[in-house]
């Protein structure tokens, strides 16, 4: 399979939620402008980094991901504070999103607060991949 460039993966994305997802990839990049954008295991990802567990195990990641689901925008942030993902910590101030560990999921932008999402990515960029791992 050959490699997509975000621009293509911004195309490809079903009609129906392409504007969805133009405007949180535009979200994303205006609070992480240091962030760079990559398609990684089927989605946006900004930030991307290596990681290796203690165990030794080592893969690639991006400190933020944004797919296009068949029922859900799903954005990921992969950082933790205080042993609790980043996004869990949202969770209240989201109540339009399902949020899982790392996780916030909804059915459109327009069913969750955009500046709580503005907030979060760019309290995520300040952090940074090196308190992404190991929650």
């Amino acid at each position: 399979m050959s490699e997509m460039s975000p621009d293509e993966y911004l195309d490809a994305v079903d009609e129906k939620r392409r504007a969805d997802v133009r405007a949180l990839d535009a979200l994303i990049r205006e609070e992480a402008p240091g962030l760079d954008r990559v398609v990684q295991r089927g989605m946006l990802g900004y930030g991307p980094f290596r990681y290796r567990y203690a165990t030794g195990r080592e893969g690639e990641a991006a400190l933020i991901g944004l797919a296009a689901q068949k029922r859900y925008l799903s954005l990921y942030v992969l950082c933790a504070v205080d042993g609790r993902y980043l996004a869990e910590t949202y969770a209240d101030r989201l109540p339009g999103a399902s949020i899982g560990k790392s996780c916030v999921r909804f059915t459109a932008l327009g069913k969750v607060d955009e500046q709580v999402l503005r907030e979060l990515v760019a309290e995520a960029a300040g952090m940074g991949p090196r308190d992404a791992a190991g929650v």
